[in-house]
């Protein structure tokens, strides 16, 4: 960064199939092509239900993945059109959220600005899972804007 000037270079937006999915993608088109950054739009397909039943087939996770990507394209086109914005890519991973957004994808691309939603729990799931935005707040090395 330059001296007494933010410049997000990289940018990554943690997507979660949410009806707020599509508002925060938007403000990360927004924020990467004020800044002229590299887009990551990530998406971790979460098999802590799954884990119960011992197995998960392929072609289940091949699903999930295709159903998001279709979920994604209109606002994936947009971006990719956008002379602004450096580069786009698509990171979708398996596995339990929290440790595949850290590990898989934030600890491997080193954005300089996540995006994500503040998804609303139920008052038990928030218990059990915690929230996403507040592990990325505790955990990642760059600044964090959640959207609301």
């Amino acid at each position: 960064m330059t001296e007494g000037k933010l410049n997000y270079g990289k940018v990554f937006v943690s997507l979660d199939g949410s009806d707020k999915q599509d508002m925060v993608f938007e403000r990360a088109i927004e924020v990467a092509a004020r800044n002229g950054a590299t887009l990551y739009v990530g998406h971790v397909i979460d098999t802590t239900t799954l884990e119960t039943a011992g197995v998960y087939p392929a072609e289940l996770i091949d699903a999930l993945e295709k159903a998001f990507r279709e979920t994604i394209q209109e606002r994936l086109d947009q971006a990719k059109a956008n002379p602004d914005i450096a580069g786009v890519e698509v990171v979708v991973r398996t596995g339990r959220i929290r440790e595949t957004i850290k590990d898989e994808m934030l600890d491997e691309i080193h954005p300089d600005l996540v995006v994500c939603g503040a998804r609303g729990l139920s008052p038990i799931k928030y218990a059990l899972l915690g929230s996403i935005s507040t592990f990325l707040l505790r955990n990642a090395d760059c600044d964090i804007l959640v959207v609301k």
